[in-house]
C-alpha cells in the first residue's frame, strides 16, 4: 500500500507487537499481576471473607483463561488471613464471557489445572484454599450478579470491545475504513469515543451494584499512550493493513464496496485520561492505581520472563524469508480473532484471499532489520467509595 512508504515507513512494525495474541495477552496478565495481587490482599485483610467471590469478565478460553485463577489461588494461599479460625477461606470463581464462548474447553482443562495448581502450591509450602470454578455466560455490559455479591472483579484485554458498532455510524461515513483510520472523519472518531463512554459507564454502573463494600476491581485493556486517537500501536496498524486488504478485494470485484463501507470493528482503545474522566463521572468509585504498560508481544520471549523483560526484549527480523514467515504468522493470528466478525459480514468465501493479501502487505513492509514498537496496555484498579 502506498501509505506504507510515506509517514508510516517506520511505524508498520507496531503491527508485529500485536501478535501472536496469546503471547501478548499472557504478558498483559503478567504485567498486571502485582496490581491484582495487591487488590486480592487488600480484600483478604480488610474484609476477612470466609467465602470469597471472584469474577473474571471476558475470560475467553485457551492457554491464558485459567492463568488469572491460578495467580489468585496462590496469592490467597500466601495471605496470612487465608483461614478464619480453623476454617480455610473458600473461593468461588465465576468465569464470564458471551454465550458463544467455548466453556466446555475450559471445563475439560480443569482436572489438569487442579493438578498443576496443587503441585505449584505444595512446592512452595502452601496449601491451596478450597475453590470452585463455574461458567457464567452473558454480556458484561448487563447485570450478572445479585447486589453486594462479588469481592473482586477482574478483566483482561476485553473492555476495549464495544457492545455494538458506534451508534449513528452509517454507510459511507467511514468510507473504505474498518476502524479509526488515516482517512476517518472527526465525526466518526467522535462516534467511537461516545460509544466507548456509554459502554464503559454502563459497565461501571453494573459492577458498582454487584460489588461488596470494600471490594476491588482490576481492569486491563488495550489503550493509547497519547491523546491522538490514531495512536494505538499495533492495533491501529493492523486495522490499516486489513482495510487495505479489503480495498484490494473491492478493486478485484471480490467484495462489494457497499459491504466494505458498512463494516466497522466495534473496538476502541482509550487513553489514561479518558478512563480517569469516566471513573470521576461515575462518582461511586475511587482509582487506587492506574498504569500504562508497553507490551512488545515478543513471540520468542519465554513464559517465565518477567513482565519487564518481556516488554523490553526487541525482535529483529532478518531477510526476506523471515519477513514472509512473520507475515504469515501474523495473518493467521489476526484471522483467528477477526474471522467470525468478517465472515458474518462478508461471507466465508473471501477469508483465504483476504488474509493472504494481508500477509503479503505486511511482508512487503518489513525491512531487513526491524526493532518492534510496543503496544500500550492500561491497568486500572478501582474500589467503591463507600
Amino acid at each position: 500500500p502506498e501509505w506504507a512508504h510515506g509517514k508510516w515507513s517506520n511505524c508498520f512494525t507496531t503491527i508485529f507487537s500485536l501478535f501472536p495474541l496469546i503471547s501478548m495477552q499472557r504478558k498483559a496478565i503478567l504485567a498486571a499481576k502485582p496490581t491484582v495481587k495487591e487488590a486480592i490482599s487488600k480484600v483478604c485483610t480488610d474484609l476477612h471473607p470466609q467465602s470469597m467471590v471472584i469474577s473474571d469478565l471476558g475470560c475467553s478460553f485457551g492457554a491464558n483463561t485459567l492463568l488469572f485463577v491460578s495467580d489468585a489461588i496462590t496469592t490467597i494461599g500466601e495471605n496470612p488471613n487465608n483461614t478464619i479460625g480453623e476454617r480455610p477461606k473458600e473461593i468461588q470463581f465465576f468465569l464470564n464471557d458471551l454465550p458463544g464462548n467455548d466453556f466446555n474447553n475450559i471445563f475439560q482443562s480443569l482436572e489438569q489445572f487442579e493438578q498443576s495448581t496443587t503441585k505449584n502450591c505444595t512446592s512452595r509450602g502452601l496449601q491451596p484454599p478450597p475453590h470452585y470454578v463455574v461458567g457464567l455466560p452473558g454480556s458484561f455490559y448487563t447485570r450478572l450478579f445479585p447486589c453486594n455479591n462479588v469481592h473482586l472483579f477482574h478483566s483482561s484485554m476485553s473492555l476495549m470491545w464495544l457492545s455494538q458498532d458506534p451508534e449513528n455510524l452509517d454507510g459511507i461515513m467511514n468510507e473504505a475504513n474498518i476502524h479509526i483510520g488515516l482517512t476517518t472523519p472527526p465525526l466518526v472518531t467522535k462516534l467511537y469515543q461516545n460509544q466507548f463512554k456509554k459502554d464503559f459507564s454502563r459497565f461501571l454502573k453494573m459492577r458498582c451494584k454487584e460489588i461488596v463494600p470494600g471490594g476491588r476491581m482490576v481492569l486491563t485493556m488495550l489503550g493509547r499512550n497519547s491523546t491522538d486517537v490514531f495512536s494505538a500501536g499495533g492495533t491501529t496498524m493492523a486495522f490499516e493493513l486489513l482495510s487495505q486488504g479489503l480495498q484490494t478485494l473491492v478493486a478485484e470485484d471480490c467484495v462489494e464496496k457497499e459491504k466494505l463501507d458498512s463494516f466497522n470493528l466495534p473496538l476502541y482503545c482509550p487513553s489514561v485520561d479518558e478512563l480517569k474522566e469516566l471513573v470521576w463521572q461515575n462518582e461511586l468509585l475511587d482509582i487506587t492505581d492506574i498504569r500504562l504498560f508497553e507490551i512488545n508481544g515478543n513471540p520468542n520471549g519465554g513464559s517465565d520472563q518477567s513482565a519487564e523483560d518481556a516488554a523490553a526484549a526487541p525482535v529483529i527480523i532478518h531477510g526476506a524469508a523471515a519477513a514472509e514467515a512473520a507475515g504469515k504468522t501474523i495473518s493467521t493470528s489476526l484471522r483467528a480473532v477477526k474471522e467470525p466478525l468478517i465472515a458474518s459480514h462478508f461471507g466465508e468465501s473471501i477469508l483465504d484471499k483476504l488474509f493472504a493479501v494481508f500477509a503479503r502487505y505486511f511482508t512487503n513492509c518489513i525491512e531487513s532489520e526491524v526493532e518492534k514498537s510496543p503496544v500500550p496496555v492500561i491497568t486500572l484498579s478501582l474500589q467503591p467509595k463507600h
